[in-house]
């Protein structure tokens, strides 16, 4: 199975960059296949992924390794389009995981304002990845209760939201402090959560010269093999030789005029000299170059001191210098390889990978499952019609399909009508892969009508009558689904789901081993995505009807994702009710339990105790389906369908349906109220649908014995 892990952070500067070397490092020896993902990057050229991707020589590159900077993270925000934002990096990710066999995701840095959002956002991330998370917390600038504190609200918001947290890593501690702080925050982490505490360094926290470099737009004069010194005190020389050498310590960078040839020199002698320590860098401001000559003595001196020349003025690089936030650079690997000893040392990384490896989720999420809808569909595509052409919402899902190239789809209506609706609505579709059938004129009529009129003349339908059904294009397109001239048929934008659901009762009927057709909506919930049915098709079920209700639906989540949990929801849980209400739910179950023992079901239980796992415990204790429960199965329609809609407006829930089950072959409803996305969504559903069924012919092909 792929596994992934998430390193986030709860601040800027957490040294975060250590123990993704370290990790990578130490995942390597397990398996060579590693991945390094970004989900948000300052900008395209990321130092982080650059130097992870260099060192290791990972087999990726950097486009591949991020999916969004951060400005179109902001501007997707400001339009509201959070989904988008997780579209996207689920898409990137999920090209990156058919390729590694782990990887590591980066959370962001929390660079410029809108920390709170930003952590959050990186809590979403984890969760929709299906990524256990390591936390970790910088003790720079903090108490020791402020420290254990935010670690702790870190580790509660992440659980909060069932991300699974595997590690707390406490960096930058004083190395006084580390024992204690271990102690403390075990005790806020569950037993299965890793400690670990790294004490400071400071070779790692201050600057080389490469990280001015990549903070100013210098250019190297000489001594490039040497920009891995690091610089631990800065002398900016604007004063005579005699004073500047007072400070001059050890591992001092130069700041001084690119004119002061005077300065320069002497630095450089002075690196030399026993008797003054060394000089990590010259740093020539006002963009000014020495001349010449003094160039040429310069280079004449055997030194390991890098120059180099930025443009602002000596003030202003001190100042800035200052400021630098401390970076590892890929070329940097005397800080990389001491951030990889300080983790082996402090970083248990077996105790890490074994909660990892124990680690399982089955919750999708919202975002996760749409994304699935479409790999789903693209494995083989499907001819799906859509009869109510005319509509622009389905001119508009017509053409995101065909867009992401998902299905093959089939417009029925007047060919002039369909262009003109969508070159007023400004609807881009290829023409040339669309083909659009009307009909009335459509010599696939005349063959329609004759088989309507065998297969419905015992009732009392006549050759006139079945011509006109024909002509009308819910009859059409199903016909179409049932002679094999299409996979699946989506209808319901315009007319009622009488109109959609009649001619397929009357003309495919349902498959072998269902009575009768039902239909699940798939509620995508804020956080994540349950199966409720049946919330449109069969008013009021028996006890039989209903457990066969609930096996269709079980069966339908699991194909598309969702580990089935099965509710048979009723007004008491357990034992504690009776009534005739109430055995019908409770003999429904056991005849789940019976013929399905494969499925977990608990029933008849309350909506309350199957959803939320304190009054699940509470009420049915030590049951696995109470308060994680992924289908729940109403007892009637009234029920269901007043449920489903009142979750949707409440929590504002996406409800991807309904899906018709039981059918020989996919016809699918709309509501009249459908988004474009539903129409969409519903699409690739009824396009998995049909593959469903190419898959269970061909399984029916093979078991069947072979005339000679």
């Amino acid at each position: 199975m792929k596994k992934a892990l998430y390193l986030a952070t709860i601040e800027p500067n957490s040294g975060k960059s250590l123990i993704t070397l370290g990790l990578v490092n130490e995942l390597l020896a397990k398996t060579p296949r590693i991945g390094y993902f970004r989900p948000i990057v300052n900008n395209p050229k990321d130092n982080h992924i650059e130097t992870v991707i260099d060192y290791f020589k990972l087999n990726q590159n950097q486009n591949e390794a991020y999916a969004l900077t951060r400005s179109e993270v902001v501007d997707l925000l400001n339009e509201k389009r959070e989904d988008l934002i997780l579209d996207k990096i689920i898409r990137k990710y999920k090209k990156l995981e058919k390729k590694f066999e782990f990887i590591l995701i980066e959370g962001s840095d929390f660079s410029g304002e809108g920390s709170i959002v930003e952590f959050d956002m990186n809590i979403k991330i984890a969760s929709n990845l299906s990524a256990p998370a390591i936390i970790v917390g910088s003790g720079i600038g903090k108490t020791f209760d402020e420290f254990v504190g935010s670690m702790k609200l870190a580790y509660e918001s992440f659980t909060e939201k069932d991300v699974k947290v595997v590690a707390l890593i406490a960096n930058k501690i004083r190395p006084k402090n580390q024992k204690t702080l271990m102690k403390k925050l075990e005790k806020i982490a569950l037993e299965d959560t890793y400690v670990a505490a790294i004490p400071r360094d400071e070779y790692l926290s201050k600057p080389s010269m490469i990280d001015i470099i990549h903070n100013f737009d210098a250019k190297i004069l000489t001594g490039e093999e040497h920009l891995t010194n690091n610089i631990k005190n800065i002398a900016v020389g604007a004063m005579q030789i005699r004073h500047f050498l007072k400070y001059v310590k050890e591992k001092t960078l130069v700041i001084t005029p690119g004119d002061r040839a005077d300065i320069i020199l002497t630095a450089l002698q002075a690196d030399k000299s026993y008797n003054y320590p060394s000089i990590s860098g010259l740093v020539l401001s006002g963009g000014l170059i020495p001349e010449k000559p003094v160039m040429k003595l310069i280079e004449g001196v055997n030194t390991h001191v890098p120059i180099i020349s930025v443009k602002p003025q000596t003030y202003e690089v001190a100042t800035q210098i200052k400021s630098i936030k401390v970076q590892i650079n890929p070329r940097d690997t005397k800080k990389i390889l001491r951030s990889i000893r300080l983790f082996k040392k402090y970083v248990n990384t077996k105790k890490i990978l074994d909660s990892l490896y124990k680690f399982h989720s089955d919750r999708i999420t919202p975002s996760m499952f749409l994304y699935n809808l479409e790999e789903l569909a693209s494995r083989k595509k499907k001819r799906i019609v859509l009869p109510e052409a005319t509509d622009p919402r389905i001119l508009k899902a017509a053409c995101k399909i065909q867009s992401r190239d998902l299905a093959d789809i089939i417009l029925l209506g007047k060919p002039e009508v369909i262009k003109n609706t969508a070159q007023t609505h400004g609807i881009k579709i290829d023409w040339d892969k669309v083909k659009i059938i009307d009909p009335e004129t459509s010599p696939l009529t005349e063959i329609y009508a004759k088989k309507i009129y065998e297969l419905r003349k015992h009732k009392g339908i006549n050759e006139a009558m079945a011509h006109d059904l024909a002509e009308d294009g819910s009859y059409f397109g199903t016909m179409m689904v049932r002679e094999g001239d299409a996979d699946g048929m989506v209808s319901g934008a315009v007319h009622t789901t009488a109109h959609t659901i009649k001619p397929a009762l009357q003309l495919i009927k349902t498959k072998p081993g269902s009575n009768f057709v039902t239909s699940t909506f798939f509620m995508a919930l804020p956080d994540r995505v349950s199966a409720f049915a049946d919330c449109a098709i069969v008013p009021n079920p028996d006890a039989e009807q209903l457990a066969e209700i609930a096996i269709q639906t079980a069966d339908a989540a699991k194909r598309f994702g969702i580990e089935p949990r099965v509710a048979m929801l009723s007004y008491s849980s357990g034992s504690s009710g009776q009534g005739e209400d109430v055995e019908k739910v409770r003999k429904a179950t056991e005849i789940v339990r019976r013929k399905r023992p494969d499925i977990l079901i608990e029933g008849p239980i309350q909506y309350d105790a199957a959803v939320d796992p304190t009054v699940g415990q509470k009420k049915m204790p030590g049951s696995p389906v109470a308060g994680h429960a992924t289908v729940l199965i109403f007892p009637d329609l009234n029920t269901g369908n007043n449920t489903y809609k009142a979750v949707q407006r409440e929590t504002g829930a996406l409800a991807i349906g309904p899906m018709l089950m039981g059918l020989k072959k996919p016809v699918n409803d709309l509501s009249r109220g459908a988004t474009v996305d539903d129409i969409y969504n519903t699409i690739l559903l009824t396009s998995i649908q049909a593959q469903e069924n190419d898959e269970q012919s061909e399984k029916q092909q093979k078991s069947s014995p072979t005339k000679s």
